[in-house]
């Protein structure tokens, strides 16, 4: 048990009751007669969550390739796989991960400061105001369609952030699962697709080793 057998039925138990909480909010969902955004938002953090702790480690063929419970043994599992596997910057699924995860906090941000700018006008009404528009919707649209050219309305601004959101671990998952799985080196992959600059061996000596006291 104390060879890794404590971290499995931890891991367990912590998959069941994600799951049954997954299968609560959507039976709650259904019952309230609410559209089912919320329980598909969280299957998507549980798609990262399961590659992370179970899916990649099961086709990697070790157990010792999943993630650790705790926040600092998550951040240094993290900065392992990254360079142990060529860098997950070069990475295309990661930089699409990190896009939509700084793109819905922006979107979630915009939206929020819109909706307080507008509470003179009742902008927090947002259910009334995505069905029959008034002067907060109005002003709130004339506003970003003045500052950015796009105008996002009560409505379609929910649906925009809401997409961001749940693509962020959707495109992250596919990240981590192809690593190690299928690219070994996301730094030479990156180079042999012209991701990233290919530099020359004789780029790497240009400057002095500072360990051999070339440097001064």
């Amino acid at each position: 048990m104390n060879e890794g057998g404590w971290w499995i039925v931890a891991g367990f138990f912590l998959s069941l009751s994600v799951i049954l909480w997954w299968i609560r909010t959507y039976r709650r969902a259904r019952a309230l007669g609410m559209g089912t955004h919320v329980p598909w938002a969280f299957a998507a953090a549980l798609w990262l969550f399961f590659v992370c702790g179970f899916l990649r480690p099961l086709a990697m063929g070790s157990w010792s390739e999943a993630v650790p419970f705790g926040i600092f043994p998550h951040l240094d599992w993290t900065a392992a796989l990254s360079i142990r596997y060529g860098n997950l910057f070069y990475n295309p699924f990661h930089a699409l991960s990190i896009v939509f995860l700084y793109g819905s906090t922006l979107l979630f941000a915009m939206h929020g400061a819109t909706i307080l700018a507008l509470g003179r006008f009742g902008g927090e009404r947002e259910i009334e105001l995505a069905i029959d528009r008034g002067t907060a919707a109005e002003r709130g649209g004339l506003f970003w369609r003045w500052t950015m050219g796009f105008n996002a309305s009560f409505e379609s601004i929910h649906r925009w952030a809401w997409w961001f959101a749940v693509l962020c671990p959707l495109t992250g998952g596919i990240g981590i699962l192809l690593t190690g799985t299928v690219v070994d080196n996301w730094h030479q992959w990156a180079m042999q697709h012209a991701f990233a600059p290919s530099y020359p061996p004789e780029a790497f000596n240009a400057l002095p080793d500072p360990a051999l006291g070339g440097a001064r």
